[in-house]
This record gives C-alpha cells, structure tokens and sequence, in this order.
C-alpha cells in the first residue's frame, strides 16, 4: 500500500473535499516570494516554511526578539494572498480570549424574547439548546483560524508567555486543526491553515507541543544579510552606511551588554543615520546616537567605550 501525501491524509481526515494546493514548489520560491514582500530569509528558514506547507504541520519558530520571527509569519501571509490571524500571547490568556466565549447578553435577550410566561421545563430546555448555537458563540483567534473558508495563516505569538494550561488547548488544533465544544460539539478546520508560533524562549515549552511542530531557530543574521535587510527596508540609504551599521552592530553583539541591539533596532538607527543626512558613519557619529540602537544606559557607556577607545559616558 502506497502511503499517503500528509496533506492528502490530513484532508481525509478532515473531510476535505478536495486536496489543497500546495502553497510552494520549493525552498527557492520561498526565498523568492518572501524577498519579494521584504523579508530576506535564508537557506534554513526558506526550508522549513517549504516542509511546513507540504507536510502540513505548524513551525515554531524561536530565537532572540526582534530578529524577524514574526515579520515571517506576516510575510509568508502576503507571499500567498492569505489573511494572517494573530493571538498575541500574555500572562493569564485563558479559553475565553483564545478560543471563544458565549455572547451572555445576545443569549439573554434571545432568553427574555423566547420565554413565554409560564413555560413548560420542556419549553425550556429547547430554549436552552437554542441559545448555544454558533449565532451566539464569539469567536476568538484560534477558533476564527479553524472556521475560516479562505486561506489562513495563523500566527500564535510569544507562545512561552502562557501557562502550561493555556498551551494545553493549542494541541488539538496544532495536531488535528479542529476544536472540541462541548455545546457544539467538534469544528474542523476548513482548510489546512499555516501556523507559526513564536517564542523568546524565557521558558522551556512542553515536549508535547514542541512534537506536534517542525522547528526553527531565528538567531541574528550574517553581516552580509543584515546589510542587505537594511537596504531593503531603510529607502534611501548608501550600500557604504549600511554596511558600517552592519558591521557596528555586529562588533556590538559581542560585547556582555544587558541587552543586545535586535534587527528591529538595527533598522530605526538606520532611519535615524539617514534622517540626519549621513551617507557614511564614524565612531563619534555613532556613539552619539547609540541611544537609538540600545535601550540601557550601562549598554551605552560600555558600546561607546568600545567605539571610542576611551571610557565616557554617552549624554
């Protein structure tokens, strides 16, 4: 017996009609669509988008913040014309933010209306089942992704920000993509959506989450890519200063700092650099606006003694 395509089984069991089209041919289309909509991905991260579609299986993605883990799932949404649903994570999200709620006051008043005076207990317990129908449920991000019919990639953010009672509920849909309602009953998926979910790693995520995803580290990129990230995004500036901010950030990652410059931070000290009209950088230019780059005053003094050769504070 020929074993199924993940895809072609994940639609049977899902009741599918019909097989979706896979979303990319190969890891070469991944970097092409996805530098196509800003986003400069690299060998690694092209191919476990392109596993992630042909097998049909959620990707998390992990690695320092601000290095692009999200701007990935947005891109990979605009690189297939799919609509992103995202689930920002927090301290304390329960099911009712996550997955649903009841619409108590659209329940209340179908109540008020529907209820005659002196009604039967049987009266009542048709009413009762009539207001747990999906016409009062509020859908939340996880559950608005499942239902969705047009394509849907879902993006759970900073998934280490939740209790392990809160990532308890994401196994069914990150392995089945359906919900289990108790009112309602199961809701299958659709169509098979993409899933990203990202994580700054302050804590350690169960293994049974991390067994239902293909895994993928974002770390800070290459010189050579960081520099190609800031022409792409910062309009206006010279290949000569992006290459410098490149190479400063670099040198400044490897200094003990509280907090290391991501690529986001990379990127508005460019703007600044650019708004300021300069077309190179030198390491007085630099250690005056090292304020943009690092949030720390300790981080200051320590770069700008780096930069300098001389230990004094930057104002």
């Amino acid at each position: 017996m020929t074993a199924l395509d993940p895809r072609e089984e994940l639609a049977q069991r899902l009741g599918l009609a019909s097989v979706p089209p896979v979303r990319f041919e190969s890891p070469a289309e991944v970097l092409q669509l996805l530098a196509a909509h800003d986003y400069l991905a690299d060998d690694a991260i092209a191919s476990v988008v392109y596993l992630a579609d042909r097998l049909a299986k959620p990707v998390l993605v992990e690695g320092p913040a601000g290095t692009g883990k999200t701007a990935l799932a947005k891109a990979v949404a605009d690189s297939i014309g799919a609509r992103l649903i995202r689930l920002q994570c927090y301290e304390g999200l329960d099911e009712s933010k996550a997955l649903y709620e009841w619409n108590y006051r659209k329940q209340l008043l179908r109540i008020q209306a529907g209820r005659p005076e002196g009604a039967s207990g049987e009266e009542w317990h048709d009413l009762e089942e009539d207001i747990f129908a999906e016409e009062f449920m509020l859908t939340r991000p996880l559950l608005e992704a499942i239902s969705a019919k047009d394509p849907v990639v879902l993006l759970i953010d900073e998934v280490d920000r939740v209790e392990l009672e809160t990532e308890a509920l994401m196994l069914e849909i990150l392995s089945e993509y359906q919900v289990s309602i108790p009112e309602l009953g199961t809701i299958r998926a659709q169509q098979i959506p993409m899933v990203f979910l990202t994580s700054n790693n302050t804590r350690e995520l169960s293994e049974a989450l991390k067994r239902r995803c293909l895994y993928l580290y974002v770390g800070y990129p290459t010189v050579e890519r960081e520099r190609d990230i800031i022409l792409s995004r910062v309009p206006g500036i010279t290949k000569t200063l992006a290459e410098q901010i490149a190479q400063v950030v670099r040198s400044l990652r490897s200094l003990d700092l509280k907090k290391a410059p991501s690529v986001s931070e990379t990127l508005d000290w460019a703007r600044t650099l650019v708004v300021l009209g300069r077309d190179e950088i030198g390491d007085e230019d630099a250690a005056a606006t090292l304020h943009i780059l690092l949030k720390y005053q300790s981080d200051i003094e320590r770069a700008a003694k780096e930069l300098l050769g001389r230990s004094r504070p930057v104002a």
